[in-house]
């Protein structure tokens, strides 16, 4: 039990304090500007005190700054707080309030905060990802723009070049050209950046022990193991290899109720990109079990296929079973084992 927890709603440069004791009762309810609220912290008692915020932008660099003076935090996800804003009363003192609320509540858990290296990896991932973008749309704009002048080429990002030479070899109006010109060089230039991201990151890989363990699992490569170990800064946060896959979004929304259990799609919270990652890896693995002699780890999807009506719900499927693994791999420490993992599965067929 807590004799003072305090939420804080961040901000850029307004932070909003609200600070109740063990019977709920208000304490602290301040607005304090950024120069403001440590100082104000410092004020307050460290023993038995816990300071709330939501895993926001920069709940991670508050968390390592407020760590710094002593003090217990914790770190709760923004749609577990939600709940406890009332409702039609939203303002920066209300959600303040819900913060501390819901750090009373022991079956919300909480964000681990993450260091400075874990974040700058994070930035790698983020910046590939949003250039990534970037050059879709443009190759996108790029093919739109040549068919209107009878130039197409096959899909898929490797056949852009084709599109671009044809270009150069084609007689277009000087007006257009220009701008043609310009975005070909553009997505030049970002499939430099991008791949010299990759390299970034796959190099940060091969010299991160952890990185080399999970990088043994099929369908789990570099940039997702990478990112898996950036994001998920202690596994033992999760009970079991299901609570790491529900973390993740992987398993079945559910609208039960009266006893009856209904389930839908899969509930998609969590990591977004670590989540599309692993359903990237597994549809990888699908498409290699789809062969006329798959290898034999992947008989067990073959077995998937003959069951399920539809290739999607197979690769999300397969990548719950990846999250699994990966849980059981970061758990142990050890590097994942195919031929106990083939008799597992051959048993379990």
């Amino acid at each position: 039990m807590y004799s003072l927890i305090i939420g804080i709603d961040l901000a850029k440069s307004v932070f909003q304090v609200h600070g109740i004791d063990g019977r709920g009762h208000v304490m602290v309810r301040r607005k304090l500007k950024r120069s403001e609220l440590l100082p104000f912290l410092e004020t307050q008692p460290k023993e038995g005190s816990l300071i709330a915020m939501e895993a926001c932008a920069s709940a991670h660099y508050w968390g390592r700054e407020l760590s710094k003076l002593g003090f217990e935090l914790v770190l709760l996800p923004p749609h577990q707080v939600k709940p406890f804003v009332a409702p039609g009363k939203k303002n920066d003192a209300n959600d303040a309030a819900a913060i501390a609320e819901a750090a009373t509540r022991p079956h919300i858990h909480a964000v681990p905060i993450k260091s400075e290296d874990q974040q700058a990896i994070l930035v790698l991932h983020s910046c590939r990802t949003m250039l990534v973008r970037q050059r879709t749309m443009l190759v996108n704009a790029l093919r739109t723009h040549l068919a209107e002048f009878g130039l197409i080429a096959p899909k898929g990002i490797e056949n852009v070049g084709r599109l671009v030479e044809a270009m150069k070899e084609a007689t277009l109006p000087d007006m257009a050209r220009q701008v043609l010109d310009m975005m070909a060089r553009q997505i030049h230039e970002l499939d430099s950046q991008i791949d010299d991201l990759l390299k970034r990151i796959q190099d940060h890989a091969k010299s991160q022990s952890l990185c080399r363990l999970l990088t043994s699992i099929p369908g789990i490569g570099p940039i997702t193991a990478s990112e898996l170990v950036a994001s998920i800064p202690d596994i033992s946060l999760f009970a079991s290899a299901r609570h790491f896959a529900a973390y993740l979004g992987l398993v079945p929304r559910q609208n039960s109720s009266g006893g009856k259990s209904r389930l839908g799609g899969i509930s998609k919270t969590g990591n977004v990109q670590l989540r599309c990652h692993l359903v990237l890896g597994a549809t990888s693995l699908l498409a290699l079990a789809r062969k006329k002699s798959p290898p034999p780890m992947l008989g067990w999807i073959g077995a998937l296929l003959k069951r399920k009506s539809s290739a999607r719900l197979v690769s999300v499927a397969i990548a719950n079973k990846l999250a699994r693994i990966v849980w059981a791999v970061l758990k142990s420490g050890t590097v994942f084992e195919m031929d106990r993992w083939i008799a597992r599965q051959q048993g379990a067929v």
